[in-house]
């Protein structure tokens, strides 16, 4: 998963990146509105994290303007404690969810994963297919009770595909959400991490189809 944060705090930032990297997802970074309206633009994000109280171009606008341009990823909104109005015109500009600063960062990453499930019609922490269980709470994956040892590629690789189950994910968007901007991206080692999932999960439950991608498919889908 990968979250974008707009923060002009630097320390703020740090902090935020820092703990959402801690938690396995891929973090891109901003300092002003602009440099976020144009990542946010023209990058695909699970999510954003989005201060009010930025320069260049405040947060709202930033919001604003993703809206028109129908940016739908669902976006965590950063306010001021005692400005009621601006949690307000926040949800009114198309915020899906704020917390007020000062906050701890547990509860962003709570919000967070509660967008994202809901984003993909998720209503519980856990995410489940047969013997498989992947809970978004603690960044943990097993099998039939059994703990999976996994790299952050591959918890990544697979975090995705069952936050997506039953739909064919093409190896395009995989490395669009599994690595950020200035990583030097690579299709071919999407097909590396699948291989090693399988062999790790001792069953085939990714499928590849050809020439479109790969897939997680629930255990009663009849597609």
């Amino acid at each position: 998963m990968r979250i974008l944060v707009v923060e002009d705090d630097r320390d703020l930032n740090r902090q935020l990146v820092d703990a959402l990297t801690d938690a396995g997802y891929v973090v891109d970074k901003a300092f002003d509105g602009e440099e976020g309206h144009f990542l946010g633009d023209t990058e695909p994000y699970d999510a954003v994290v989005l201060d009010i109280g930025l320069p260049q171009m405040d947060g709202l606008t930033v919001l604003e303007k993703w809206r028109r341009d129908n940016r739908i990823m669902p976006v965590l909104l950063l306010t001021a404690r005692d400005r009621w109005s601006d949690k307000v015109a926040g949800i009114d500009a198309g915020a899906d969810d704020y917390v007020a600063k000062p906050f701890h960062i547990e509860e962003v990453l709570a919000r967070l994963r509660a967008l994202i499930r809901r984003a993909a019609g998720l209503a519980s922490s856990e995410i489940s297919c047969g013997p498989l269980r992947l809970d978004t709470k603690t960044s943990k994956a097993t099998v039939n009770g059994t703990a999976l040892k996994l790299t952050s590629h591959e918890f990544r690789l697979l975090s995705y595909l069952m936050h997506h189950m039953d739909q064919v994910v093409s190896r395009t968007e995989l490395v669009e959400h599994l690595y950020d901007q200035d990583f030097d991206r690579d299709s071919n080692t999407i097909e590396v991490f699948v291989g090693r999932l399988r062999k790790k999960m001792g069953m085939d439950l990714i499928e590849t189809i050809r020439g479109m991608g790969y897939r997680i498919k629930s255990i009663d889908s009849k597609a």
